[in-house]
């Protein structure tokens, strides 16, 4: 598993990020505090407290090495 910090302190960086998640086979999480929601759910990601930094948790290798590259305008 490897993880990351992102900021999605906007509505579009949310709909961005699902957007760039959901064809990606593998899973991905959100984690804030003890809140663990699925990453390619935009109500799961509503449910969080956006406006402080979330650790993004990619559980496949695979996917993580795809994704990354995507995502370095979210990272903290």
């Amino acid at each position: 598993m490897q993880s990351i910090t992102v900021r999605l302190d906007t509505i579009d960086k949310v709909k961005n990020l699902v957007a760039i998640l959901a064809p990606i086979e593998g899973d991905f999480d959100l984690v804030s505090d003890r809140y663990v929601v699925d990453a390619k759910s935009i109500m799961g990601i509503f449910s969080l407290d956006i406006s402080k930094p979330l650790r993004l948790d990619m559980h496949c290798p695979e996917a993580a090495a795809k994704v990354l590259p995507l995502l370095e305008s979210y990272k903290i």
